[in-house]
Formats: structure tokens, sequence, C-alpha cells
């Protein structure tokens, strides 16, 4: 099949990741169909700019309204969009609020993954043809390691219902791959970053903290464990290695790495020291932001994805804190201008 008669269907696409990999598909030609859930407030924010991009390319960028709870109709969209591949990227993404809502967490980021695998094969034994599908597994499987660094092959050990979930999300794309021949990948990708992350994430929760400090619209930032160690690398290079996967003829699993590693400590120095300041002057750690349960050390070996699918990270750490900061502090002036003005700065704006 031509890529030109490609079509791909992303759940969770209004998301960091759901936009850096409806860009490259559109790029690459795709047909891009979305899945998005419905909400009195609009989250797009992420994708507004594709539809102008997907219009001068002449490619489709459609949204369609659903939830990884309705299993019905999660197998009406694959029977209407008839997609030749699917990225399962959805998911209560935030590990911290997974331990304040760990039964939603389980239902839409395990169950969700098993109602859309069983959407894939109901509609694969109908009309025969094969759907390639992606998981979004987490290195948070790993959480308390038992080997440094974490390859394909180290056991779990999650420390927290996100980690659960993901690990049965996981599990369950391997089991249908083995037992009905599904075309299934698992990317098991260590932590990955970009100005599109969300604020509640520690790494755009310090820089968008930061630069609102500089510019004297914050005066304090509050965090957990400094000492957490974290694989952190570019979302834009880790969407490339998704799509990697489903080219191939056999699907495999895969980690998607850096492999090195920096502390949140780390983070906060290369943050604020590109804003002139020193962290230990305004950042403070607060006990209400440790997780019940701790993961200490997250580090990658990305050997296999480099040697089989060709792939490798392409932005370094320095110039991802570089992008997320420069990104929030554009944000951020935007705001102060906003204040100035008499606006609340929290609030939409014509």
């Amino acid at each position: 099949m031509s890529v030109s008669s490609k079509r791909a269907f992303v759940t969770g696409i209004t998301g960091q990741d759901g936009s850096y990999l409806a860009e490259l598909l559109l790029e690459k030609g795709y047909e891009v169909h979305g899945l998005v859930r419905r909400s009195s407030t609009f989250g797009t924010q992420r994708i507004e700019h594709l539809y102008r991009d997907a219009h001068d390319m002449d490619r489709p960028l459609l949204l369609h309204h659903g939830d990884m709870a309705d299993g019905n109709g999660l197998a009406r969209l694959i029977r209407e969009i008839r997609p030749t591949e699917v990225y399962n990227l959805a998911a209560q993404s935030h590990v911290r609020v997974s331990f304040d809502q760990p039964t939603y967490t389980a239902d839409v980021t395990a169950v969700g993954t098993l109602r859309l695998l069983e959407a894939i094969r109901d509609f694969q034994d109908a009309v025969g043809y094969q759907i390639r599908f992606y998981q979004a597994s987490s290195s948070e499987m790993y959480g308390k390691v038992v080997e440094t660094p974490q390859q394909e092959t180290t056991p779990f050990y999650p420390r927290s219902p996100y980690g659960v979930a993901k690990l049965y999300a996981h599990w369950i794309t391997i089991n249908y791959r083995e037992s009905y021949g599904l075309h299934g990948s698992c990317g098991i990708l260590f932590n990955h970053e970009s100005p599109r992350r969300g604020e509640t994430f520690v790494t755009r929760k310090i820089t968008r903290a930061a630069t609102r400090i500089k510019l004297g619209l914050q005066k304090k930032l509050y965090l957990g464990n400094l000492d957490a160690q974290r694989d952190w690398g570019f979302a834009g290079d880790y969407v490339e290695a998704m799509w990697l996967m489903l080219q191939q003829d056999t699907p495999d699993d895969y980690v998607i790495s850096t492999d090195e590693t920096h502390s949140v400590r780390e983070f906060c120095e290369q943050v604020f020291g590109r804003l002139g300041l020193e962290y230990t002057d305004f950042v403070e750690v607060d006990p209400r932001y440790f997780r019940p349960a701790e993961v200490e050390l997250l580090l990658g070996s990305s050997q296999k994805a480099r040697r089989q699918l060709g792939w490798q990270p392409r932005v370094p750490f320095g110039e991802l804190v570089t992008r997320m900061v420069d990104a929030d502090l554009e944000l951020a002036r935007k705001e102060q201008v906003l204040l100035a003005a008499g606006h609340d700065a929290s609030m939409p704006h014509p």
C-alpha cells in the first residue's frame, strides 16, 4: 500500500505526542484522523495550526468525538475510518494524579487499550486486511528498577497506578499479537518533553514558573523530589520512532530513550541558569508533591531501536531545555502585556 493511501487513527491527538505525531504523518502524506473527548471547552490548542497546514498540503485532518471508555464507539470509528495504522496515545498520563484517581486511570489507560484492540480485531476479522497498531508504553513500567540501564528484557516493577495500567496495556498488546496475529508494536518511551508539554508535568512546571519569576509574575516554585533522575528527550524525536515501528514487516517492542540521565535538580539549574537566576533562591521542596511510592532513577538503553529502526534522538538535553525556556519566556511576556493592560492573563481574550 502506498503512503498516499495510508490512513492513521490517533487517540490522544490533542496531547503533546499526538500533535507532533499528527504533524509527522501529515508531512508524510497521510490522511490523519484523531480521537477527541467532547467537553464544554476546546482542548485542541496544540493542533490548531495543523488544520491550516493540512489544507495547504491538501491532506485531511479529521477529528472524531469519542472516549476510550466507550468500546462501541471505538468500534464504530474503526469501521468508519478504516485506518491502516492506529496509534494509541490516549491515557490518564499524569503519574501523581493516578494515585488520586486510580480507577479512572485503569479504565482509560489499561482497559481502554483493550477496548481499542477488540475493535481492531473485530474489524480485521470482518474485512480481512491488517491494521498496524502502536501502543504507547512507558518507562514508568520499570518503576523500582531491577537493573540499569533499562532495556526491552528488563523485568517490570511499576510503582504507581499509572505504571500498572500501562503495564496491562503493554502486555495485552503483546497478547493480541501472539494470540491473533495482530501487527502490534509497543514503544517503551522514556520521559520526553517539549514546549507543548502540559503545565502540570514537572519539566514544564519548572520552565513556566522560572520564566514567570524572571518577569516578576511569580515569586516561588514548589516541587517534590529534586533528586529523582530521568532520561529526558524531545517529543518530536520520539514520535518518529513510533512511526518507524509501524513500517517494519515484523512487529516488536522497543525502548526509546536518550540513554543518559539528569536529575530534577539539574533541570532546575539549567532552566534558571539560562535566565540568569539561581534556582536555590526560588525553589522550595513541598512534601505534598512527593509520590506515595517514588521512582528514583530511570535510564533507558535504546540500542535495539537504533540498530533495527535506524532511529536516534537528535535534540540533546541542553537544547531541549533552551527550547522550552525560550517558548515559555515568550508566553510569560504575553502574560505580562495582558496584565499591564488590566486583563486577567489566566482568561482568554479576543
